[in-house]
């Protein structure tokens, strides 16, 4: 079983920090990101929102334990022995479970501005084809009938933002000195700093420097969605393009060609920025004194 859980939040620099860890040579991350053990233990998610059926929820969750201890089969050494599931901070049951199964595991969240999140979040469903409404207002909005049509959780933008609520759950199971809790803007302003301070925590050596150049799972939308689709499906490149070119050269040429097919969703407009903060406000103002930070840029 791991000793450490990254868990999230999700669009919060988790997949960077997942990469960055797991190129240390004393840590063990699963090779599959998102297994959601702790969170769907028992029960195989079947969401039936667009696209839900070949999505990672659906398809790699691993909900089984002996499934999910298989992920680490491969352990050698490594001190620090992690997976990173985004849906563990989020999903009520999760920390009981956690306690359950591994008391004594050390505990990363990775907290973004619950807006810029959310709006991130809608920003990587339109870049995957999977949210069907061109206006962020109307799909922040229409969460509660998405709940009702049983599609994944990643469509709850302003459910996915109560931080002080999910935080406090984990500060209830755990001794808080088995929870660090780091903010989006520690990992863009001095992304070097914060993963040596993680290194720290999970007492490996923290002289190791990942390769930071490249930043994961950027949340942008294909300027052509034909090629976005072809290059996407690796099955497809494999079966037309395997056969010409060698691996070592299609690979990087098909991981350029997706980042420049790509561009940024135009930027969230201040004035609805401006008029959603509110609804996370109070949440906000809890989430500050739980974990001893102020969180006053937040709410302006």
């Amino acid at each position: 079983m791991p000793n450490f859980l990254l868990i999230g939040a999700a669009k919060s620099g988790t997949s960077s920090v997942y990469r960055y860890l797991y190129e240390h040579p004393e840590i063990y991350m699963s090779k599959t990101k998102e297994p959601n053990f702790f969170a769907y233990e028992g029960w195989q998610p079947d969401f039936c929102g667009p696209g839900d059926a070949e999505a990672t929820t659906n398809v790699k969750t691993v909900p089984y334990l002996k499934e999910y201890q298989a992920l680490f089969k491969n352990v050698k050494d490594e001190k620090a022995i992690g997976e990173a599931s985004t849906f563990y901070l989020y999903i009520p049951e999760t920390a009981a479970r956690i306690k359950h199964y591994i008391p004594e595991v050390k505990l990363i969240a990775i907290l973004r501005h619950p807006v810029d999140r959310a709006y991130s979040f809608y920003s990587h469903l339109r870049r995957d084809g999977r949210e069907p409404l061109k206006d962020f207002h109307q799909a922040f909005n229409a969460e509660e009938q998405r709940r009702k049509k049983h599609w994944s959780p990643v469509w709850r933008y302003q459910d996915f933002g109560f931080y002080g609520l999910q935080l406090q759950r984990y500060f209830e199971q755990f001794d808080p000195k088995q929870i660090k809790v780091y903010l989006y803007e520690d990992l863009q302003k001095d992304a070097r700093n914060m993963i040596k301070d993680i290194f720290r925590f999970l007492e490996v050596d923290d002289t190791f420097t990942p390769n930071f150049s490249v930043r994961y799972n950027k949340s942008e939308v294909p300027k052509n969605r034909i090629l976005h689709g072809f290059i996407s499906n690796q099955n497809l490149v494999k079966s037309l393009i395997k056969p010409l070119i060698p691996a070592k050269i299609r690979q990087p040429m098909a991981a350029k060609a997706y980042r420049k097919n790509l561009a940024r969703l135009k930027p969230l407009s201040p004035e609805l920025r401006q008029e959603l903060i509110p609804i996370f406000e109070e949440d906000i103002l809890k989430l500050q004194d739980l974990i001893g930070r102020d969180l006053s840029h937040w709410l302006v």
